[in-house]
């Protein structure tokens, strides 16, 4: 059943990439008709660096009057020039228990991470992420420094895609928005076995098949850029992709993805799909 409202939370631990982040947040919350929540996780030893108790009370004082003034005026920014409802609230905390405490409090539909220009996510040194898969079943955002998901001119791609995409919630919406043709890449240990069908009736797409290997993910990047893809939809199973589908496609590991693809991601909510 399709929501009023679809509830995305930023988790974020630096305002220093919000800019980029908040503007591909907003165009997919205009997409999919969602309200967004900035919630900044802080470490304690970023913000607490003295011995004293007082100077850490101090130092915890000027940190959150600072970043809730640079906060302000980002997301303010941002809310009045595309429209979209933000909110936000901060913590000072472990990454991994905050982020936790927050989905089971507020099972949000979309959880949005950053990826940076490193090969893996600061997020990992934190398991971060592996709590956001754990704990979260719905759809999960990377948002990209690089490149900014743009709802006005979205080009969309999906990868390893079976006939259940059709079920997701915003699918809809996903394609009222993009561009066509859609591009659909399949890496597979075996090209013969694939079916010819089109998940996507009425609408054209364009078929990339690359078969499994070591430069598989250098070659469909090199193919994402050509054709200028701004967001990669991945479903996403019960089993983070290590099981295969009836469609013989080996599926894909959700960390290889990110560390391998600079683009933005879209993996899909398990909850829209039968076991």
């Amino acid at each position: 059943m399709k929501k009023d409202k679809y509830k995305i939370v930023i988790f974020s631990h630096s305002t220093k990439y919000l800019d980029k982040t908040l503007k591909s947040t907003v165009n997919l919350a205009n997409i999919v008709n969602g309200e967004i929540t900035l919630f900044l996780i802080k470490k304690p030893f970023d913000v607490v660096r003295e011995e004293s108790q007082l100077s850490a009370i101090r130092a915890l004082s000027h940190e959150y009057i600072e970043t809730d003034k640079k906060i302000r005026d980002i997301i303010h920014e941002y809310s009045k020039d595309f429209g979209v409802p933000i909110s936000y609230s901060c913590s000072v905390g472990n990454i991994k228990n905050e982020t936790k405490k927050y989905i089971k409090d507020n099972c949000p539909d979309f959880v949005v991470l950053e990826k940076r220009k490193s090969t893996m996510f600061d997020f990992l040194e934190d398991n971060a992420m592996n709590c956001v898969l754990q704990h979260h079943r719905g759809s999960i955002f990377i948002a990209n420094n690089d490149i900014t998901l743009e709802s006005k001119k979205l080009s969309m791609a999906f990868l390893n895609t079976g006939e259940k995409i059709k079920d997701v919630q915003f699918a809809d919406s996903l394609l009222t928005h993009t561009q066509e043709p859609i591009k659909m890449f399949t890496i597979t240990k075996n090209c013969d076995e694939l079916d010819s069908h089109n998940v996507f009736k009425g609408t054209k797409t364009i078929d990339f098949v690359f078969e499994k290997r070591d430069d598989s993910f250098k070659n469909l990047s090199n193919y994402l850029s050509i054709n200028n893809v701004n967001l990669l939809c991945v479903n996403r199973t019960k089993d983070n992709f290590n099981k295969k589908n009836k469609h013989s496609t080996e599926m894909l590991n959700v960390k290889d993805i990110i560390a391998n693809l600079n683009v933005p991601m879209l993996f899909t909510s398990e909850h829209n799909y039968t076991s």
